[in-house]
């Protein structure tokens, strides 16, 4: 495991399987206390302790549940100005996993329990074998829209815009599916890292709640929070 700040995304091989949705900025509710802040040298001794504890057990879980995969995770920060609290898990051209953290991310956790999590969800991600599945999801709605297109007698262009389509509905599929494995098995490599994923879990309370919508990425913060709860009552 490798911790280290990086200016560009440009060496990535893969799209990113998940994004954590962007905190959203918005002040407290009239007579509520305004919530408790951390100042950056603590939020940075936060990540690393938590770097240092989660990232061996993530490695762990990835050799006792996969095979011929790499699970030498490297965890990163992306300092680039003006990027919204947001954390993602994509390969390099090695293929190596990497666990991508913005600066405002670690600002806004408000524990380690919260980060804690959040590197457990991404890590379960490459554990699953989410960015692989997606890809194949892409590859065969852009073949089966072409497919369509083709047979209605469209031209090159109406092809290539179904192949387009297609990608992009297939990747989509089965998004908040994968949200859902990722929020399970992050809640078992939070806890085995002695974090509290219940507690770590608050950090979908600040999040805008994508609701049901169709398409969507990202499944009901409620579904996903039910999730951690039953994970974590089985362990």
């Amino acid at each position: 495991m490798m911790m280290r700040a990086f200016m560009a995304l440009g060496f990535v091989a893969a799209l990113a399987a998940c994004e954590v949705v962007p905190v959203q900025q918005a002040g407290p509710a009239p007579g509520a206390m305004q919530p408790a802040t951390l100042d950056i040298r603590t939020s940075a001794r936060n990540f690393a302790r938590v770097v240092n504890v989660v990232e061996p057990v993530a490695e762990r879980e990835c050799l006792a549940r996969t095979r011929n995969v790499n699970c030498d995770f490297n965890i990163v920060v992306d300092d680039r100005p003006g990027q919204p609290a947001n954390a993602f898990q994509t390969l390099d051209r090695q293929g190596r996993p990497i666990i991508a953290f913005t600066l405002a991310l670690i600002e806004d956790a408000r524990n380690e329990d919260e980060l804690a999590f959040v590197m457990g969800h991404e890590a379960a991600h490459h554990i699953a074998g989410h960015i692989g599945r997606q890809q194949q999801n892409a590859v065969a709605g852009a073949v089966i829209f072409a497919g369509l297109a083709t047979l209605s007698g469209g031209d090159a262009n109406a092809v290539r815009s179904a192949q387009e389509l297609g990608a992009q509905v297939g990747a989509r599929s089965y998004s908040r599916e994968f949200e859902l494995e990722a929020d399970a098995l992050g809640t078992v490599i939070t806890a085995r890292a002695g974090y509290d994923p219940l507690r770590g879990a608050e950090f979908f309370a600040r999040i805008p709640d994508p609701g049901d919508r169709f398409l969507g990425t990202h499944p009901p913060n409620a579904e996903r929070i039910e999730i951690v709860r039953r994970t974590a009552a089985g362990l």
